[in-house]
């Protein structure tokens, strides 16, 4: 028999979101940029909302799409960063293994029925060399060089794509600002 208090719901439907995010890897790192509005339906409401985060001294994560579900995996990034220092063995989480974590914790909650409805950049060095991960609600993931997400990323990506085609190559870090400069 049901409760009374009716079924389980659960989000159907985000509702304040965060679209753009922007990263790309330069010589010696990674670079990432977002916009800061948190838009609630249609309205743009939140002028001042955080979606890239410092999970230590290897690894940046930025958020597309729920606020509240990012806030959420935020905490529990947070804490798994903070039992990893408590450790002190020598080890920290590393921008792949945070990338990999992220998938199947993705994965999984849509495998529930209950997805966290975000896409995230992740990002950081790995051994000496810069990584960029793309991981969305679904759990499908893959690494690249440039990433872009929301509207704002469509725009942006041909703008990453032609600065590195110049180049040939791999920005440094100065071109790769700036670039992240236009995008924005």
């Amino acid at each position: 028999p049901m409760s009374s208090a009716g079924p389980k719901k659960h989000t159907q439907s985000p509702i304040t979101t965060g679209t753009s995010t922007f990263a790309m890897k330069f010589d010696g790192g990674v670079i990432m940029a977002a916009d800061t509005l948190g838009s609630y339906g249609s309205l743009a409401r939140y002028t001042n909302v955080q979606r890239i985060m410092k999970v230590n001294e290897t690894s940046v994560l930025a958020a597309g799409g729920d606020i509240a579900d990012f806030q959420f995996l935020q905490e529990v990034i947070t804490q798994k960063q903070i039992d990893e220092d408590c450790r002190d063995d020598g080890f920290t989480l590393k921008p792949k293994a945070l990338h990999s974590w992220l998938t199947r914790v993705l994965y999984n909650r849509r495998s529930k029925f209950d997805p966290l409805w975000n896409i995230f950049l992740v990002g950081g060095i790995e051994g000496d060399e810069p990584y960029l991960g793309y991981v969305n609600l679904q759990g499908t993931a893959f690494t690249e060089t440039l990433l872009a997400t929301g509207l704002g990323g469509e725009m942006a990506l041909p703008v990453m794509r032609r600065a590195m085609e110049k180049k040939g190559g791999l920005l440094n870090k100065e071109e790769a600002r700036e670039v992240m400069l236009q995008c924005i």
